[in-house]
């Protein structure tokens, strides 16, 4: 097959960025492998490095850059996103709650999509919502898989204790009672990336009265289900 698109500079840019995926390369271990001039190929390493789309690491060598990384997990967020429409709507309409969809950014978590309950008493949580990683069932999920450090510095000041974050974490989901707003409760659960990694937090939320003290029992499973399938569609486009 032809791998040239017409546009000679961006093919052999290419050329330099498909031998650096299987590892790191010298320059000589460029040239030999994109079969480029050496200083063809030194001149696309720099300007690419410029980019960030290249870097070296220890030894000098030429490595993949860290902007890579970023626009694979832009590219991630945009298909978490494009699935989790249906998904929240469905999730609304078999528990009868407001669904939500949460990601951490820094100390703060930020609702970046919603299918609201249509009548009655409803927990509104407009898109683009920042709300604290201090309370909630959303923020207990989006803390309890963190590494030690990050999980302890996370609990300073929480409502919510270490005890509780290892629940979440054996039970694979998260409620919270009059934690975050007094009168609402919610139930959570997370949504992992390709490598596991838990990338957001899929909730319902509703008042007390319609929630009971135990939102648990009524809902987890529906969000477990809900957090599957968000998964599902992030490993199958991983």
């Amino acid at each position: 097959m032809d791998n040239s698109s017409g546009v000679g500079v961006l093919d052999k840019a290419a050329l330099v960025l498909s031998a650096l995926e299987s590892g790191p390369a010298t320059l000589a271990g460029l040239v030999g492998a994109t079969g480029l001039a050496r200083p063809t190929a030194h001149r696309l390493a720099v300007a690419l490095e410029h980019h960030r789309m290249v870097a070296r690491d220890m030894q000098g060598r030429f490595i993949l850059g860290p902007r890579l990384s970023e626009l694979a997990a832009a590219a991630g967020e945009d298909r978490l996103l494009a699935t989790a429409g249906p998904v929240l709507t469905h999730l609304r309409d078999v528990t009868g709650e407001s669904a939500q969809l949460y990601r951490r950014q820094g100390d703060m978590r930020i609702c970046v999509a919603a299918a609201e309950r249509l009548s009655g008493l409803r927990d509104t949580v407009p898109v683009g919502s920042t709300l604290p990683m201090k309370a909630g069932s959303a923020a207990q999920v989006l803390l309890a898989w963190e590494e030690p450090e990050r999980l302890h510095r996370g609990l300073q000041g929480a409502r919510f204790t270490a005890t509780a974050l290892s629940g979440v974490r054996r039970r694979g989901w998260a409620q919270s009672i009059g934690e975050r707003e007094p009168g609402v409760a919610s139930v959570s659960a997370p949504v992992r990336g390709p490598s596991n990694r838990v990338v957001a937090a899929v909730s319902v939320s509703g008042p007390i009265e319609r929630l009971t003290r135990h939102p648990g029992r009524m809902h987890a499973q529906a969000i477990i289900d809900a957090a599957g399938r968000l998964s599902e569609a992030l490993r199958r486009n991983g």
